[in-house]
């Protein structure tokens, strides 16, 4: 599936070409996200806008850790990130950058701005700024600190950074036009007083560059060309050049351009939520299968190659929209549907004994690992007397149209016999525990020249089936707009009963236990699986990635 459109890519190809503004420079993109939580899918369509511009082009692309609000980071969410990023396939350009890194150099331009007349201290709190900006309607109203002398400025400043004064007490702002129309650029903070320990520099600083002062800075610091973030940033972009253009000169001259961010039906991306579900209780973790963060989606299966595909299928242009969760699943599909070795797996057991089978017979099968992917040869599958087949194959009074095991009725047991369905067995609550059939020797290999059967089941050999937890997963909400609240319920109210069912009792092949943790298999007729991170040999444990075709889609 290619990519249907990238106006960032056309942007590019008319800066290098000749008489563009980046006519002979090398192209320099950056990842800045802030180590406040564990990446998401949202945050992969960034991931890969940046580094796969720089990728194409030849040029480079800077990990910038935007830690500039020491309250809510910590060096586990930089490792998460790290992580993610080199799962993805890509790497960053040299060292990792943190913009704690670049505080002495913001701090110098904000003082030069101060010795310009372009920045003041303000004394006004946060509830008063706000009501002193204005509406889209009305004017600003200039701050009784706003003609402080350059010397006052400059000293209460100084100040500021020394720790005399409490959080919230005073602020620096720029001075730039309280009438404009565009409200950012009101007169924006651009350093506040906060007295935290940082996870990077530790109590070196108590006073932080707001994101718009710094993120220009960090660009212009990195020799960054382009400055690609989402939508939400654009009424941010002249206070972005306002920065690039009173700090500078600087060259190359970073540009700002915004994209549509991602939407996802039946998904939430707010930080806040997941890191509530997480400490709540609903999901097992950040990287709970369900959540969309990038090291659950790893853990229920997916490949980086699947969600690379599914940011270049959606492509990138200004438009917001929301996708349809089925097409993440369909790349994860089409994916392991070309990879994944297939195996058989049965998840709700019950016993199936052959009746004329030689007792103690055990025989092997050639079984295609992938029948998508020749290349990756054959398998040898082991068959007895005694199997395991799914609790759903069969039906001791079978309902209109049903084509699997019932008394009388036969079935193709996939690479192996003919069987037929004679009797049946039940516990004391009336439950089937046990069938009983024939077999048909002439029907070695499962097929027989002028005898059709409808139905084709598969099984597991009981006499080497190892036993399995078997996770199904589900998607984490039962409404596409998890966080629309228009019809009065809550997304707490929204969440999705049945979005984990585990089967503790599942049997698999002796090859599907053996593998490592995240290998990938198509369970026959089940699904795509993968391994767990808690799956050993000895007590395996699989994840359902993504069914085989798309349920979900039905079901709405």
């Amino acid at each position: 599936m290619e990519n249907s459109n990238n106006f960032i890519h056309d942007m590019i190809d008319e800066d290098l070409a000749e008489g563009g503004r980046c006519f002979g420079k090398k192209i320099h993109t950056r990842f800045p996200p802030e180590p406040n939580g564990y990446l998401h899918i949202g945050h992969a369509k960034a991931l890969c806008v940046d580094f796969g511009t720089a990728e194409k082009y030849g040029g480079a692309c800077n990990l910038r850790l935007d830690d500039t609000n020491p309250s809510k980071e910590d060096t586990e969410y930089v490792d998460a990130i790290m992580e993610d990023i080199h799962w993805l396939g890509y790497d960053w350009d040299g060292e990792i950058r943190y913009a704690s890194d670049y505080f002495p150099r913001m701090y110098e331009c904000a003082v030069n701005l101060i010795k310009k007349g372009e920045a003041y201290v303000c004394d006004l709190g946060p509830d008063e700024i706000r009501d002193y900006r204005g509406t889209l309607t009305e004017p600003g109203i200039d701050s009784p600190y706003r003609n402080r002398t350059v010397e006052e400025n400059l000293e209460l400043f100084e100040r500021m950074k020394a720790g005399e004064f409490e959080d919230g007490s005073r602020v620096l702002r720029a001075k730039i036009d309280m009438a404009s129309p565009n409200m950012n650029m009101r007169d924006p903070v651009i350093y506040r007083i906060l007295h935290a320990h940082h996870h990077h520099v530790g109590d070196a600083w108590c006073i932080y560059p707001m994101y718009d002062f710094a993120h220009p800075l960090e660009d212009a610091f990195e020799g960054i060309t382009h400055s690609l973030c989402s939508i939400e940033f654009k009424d941010h972009r002249p206070l972005y050049d306002w920065v690039i253009e009173h700090c500078g000169p600087f060259d190359p001259e970073p540009k700002q351009t915004e994209f549509a961010r991602l939407n996802l039906t039946y998904t939430m991306m707010s930080k806040r939520y997941l890191r509530q579900m997480v400490e709540t209780g609903i999901v097992r973790g950040w990287d709970d299968p369900r959540m969309p963060t990038l090291c659950g989606l790893r853990r229920k299966g997916f490949t980086p190659d699947s969600i690379k595909n599914f940011i270049n299928v959606v492509g990138v242009s200004t438009s917001n929209s929301t996708v349809d969760y089925s097409l993440l699943e369909y790349c994860i599909r089409d994916d392991l549907n070309r990879t994944a070795p297939r195996a058989m797996a049965v998840l709700d057991p019950i016993e199936l004994v052959i009746d004329n089978y030689p007792e103690g017979q055990v025989e092997e099968f050639e079984a295609e690992v992938n029948p998508e992917n020749p290349e990756m040869g054959s398998r040898k599958v082991e068959f007895s007397g005694r199997l395991f087949i799914e609790r759903e194959d069969f039906m001791a009074e079978p309902v209109k149209g049903y084509f699997r095991l019932f008394p009388g009725n036969e079935v193709r047991l996939k690479y192996a016999y003919y069987v037929r369905a004679t009797s049946y067995e039940t516990d004391d609550a009336g439950n089937v525990i046990r069938v009983h059939c024939t077999y048909d020797p002439a029907s070695r290999g499962g097929w027989l020249e002028g005898r059709k059967v409808k139905g084709t089941i598969h099984w597991v050999s009981a006499h080497n089936a190892v036993k399995a937890e078997v996770r199904l997963y589900d998607q984490l909400f039962s409404d596409p707009a998890p966080m629309d609240d228009s019809d009065g319920r809550t997304w707490e109210e929204k969440l999705n009963p049945e979005s984990l069912i585990v089967r503790d009792n599942a049997v698999v092949e002796p090859n599907a236990a053996l593998c490592e943790p995240h290998a990938h298999f198509q369970f026959l007729r089940s699904g795509f699986f993968s391994a767990d991170n808690d799956h050993t040999p000895e007590h395996p444990v699989f994840n359902r990635t993504v069914s085989l075709k798309d349920t979900w889609g039905k079901k709405k």
